[in-house]
């Protein structure tokens, strides 16, 4: 009995202190991009529900959502949405089906870029990625503030790739042609098991990049681009908080031109904010082109406080 209460003692002072394994996560998400994105949240199996699976995100708007300790999933931004003469809420990427902005428990339809989640994982690290293994819709950036051990990087997809895919893997606005909105993976527009890594080609060491990956890979070196990419796109944290921005580099049109060396700073939103997203974009290109890494929290103090 004594082994009780203590126990419980323990597990009343972790709440308060936030011990690891009783701390739950922020995810806050921002839409920088200057068009509606409307994100899409999926839980994993068997793993605790969120308060909220889908909502509207206009430009320069944000939203947090609390998230439970050692929750595990995705989430996507949904784009080109409306609702028909019915009711029927649609969206032309990332569409989870539901018909309601609220995704209930569905995935999102390919092709869509992809941030996921393991918290609390192995080791009670955080385990994160951006993904492009089935396809790509718009530019994203994820980025852990407040987290410890680990490496914690920023990571995502901040360049535009709708513009020069692949003829075979373009996504357009209508069946009539019109603007091209997404990217297919290969896997997905051509079905071959060399690029869905299945068959004889499911193992690491048979699946290997192709043309079409590596397309997405160098433009995006931190993005995952097929099944075992493992290597360079996934990252680790501790106790964090999570940021995912739609369009970090912001666009009036999803034919935003692809982000080069610079990055523009942003004007919507509070100044300390925009100041702290364009810098996250920036650290990214600097990384990417061989500079040391430098986006640590102490680094960024005079723009986070």
């Amino acid at each position: 009995m004594a082994k009780l209460h203590l126990f419980l003692a323990v597990l009343s002072l972790c709440s308060i202190l936030s011990c690891p394994g009783a701390y739950s996560a922020t995810f806050t998400l921002v839409n920088q991009c200057g068009y509606t994105v409307w994100p899409g949240l999926l839980s994993g199996a068997g793993t605790p529900p969120l308060p909220t699976t889908g909502f509207a995100l206009q430009p320069g708007e944000s939203n947090s959502v609390p998230v439970p300790p050692s929750w595990s999933g995705r989430l996507w931004g949904r784009t080109s949405c409306s609702t028909d003469p019915t009711g029927r809420f649609t969206c032309v990427t990332g569409d989870c089906g539901s018909g309601t902005t609220e995704c209930s428990g569905a995935g999102g339809a390919p092709p869509v870029t992809l941030a996921e989640f393991t918290l609390n994982g192995a080791g009670g690290m955080d385990f994160y990625d951006v993904s492009l293994v089935d396809g790509y819709n718009l530019p994203m950036l994820l980025a852990p503030r407040g987290g410890t051990g680990g490496n914690c990087t920023v990571t995502g997809c901040t360049a535009e790739l709708n513009g020069g895919c692949p003829s075979e893997l373009r996504v357009n606005q209508d069946s009539d042609g019109g603007e091209v909105v997404g990217c297919k993976s290969a896997c997905l527009a051509l079905g071959d098991p060399r690029f869905c890594c299945s068959g004889a080609y499911a193992t690491p060491d048979t699946c290997k990049p192709t043309s079409f990956s590596e397309y997405f890979k160098s433009l995006c070196p931190r993005a995952y681009s097929y099944a075992y990419d493992d290597g360079t796109s996934t990252f680790t944290c501790a106790s964090a908080d999570y940021v995912v921005t739609f369009c970090p580099t912001p666009t009036n049109s999803q034919k935003q031109g692809q982000l080069a060396g610079s990055v523009s700073l942003v004007t919507s939103g509070s100044g300390k904010s925009s100041r702290f997203h364009a810098l996250l974009a920036a650290v990214m290109v600097m990384q990417d082109c061989g500079i040391p890494k430098i986006g640590t929290r102490e680094s960024c103090c005079g723009i986070l406080e």
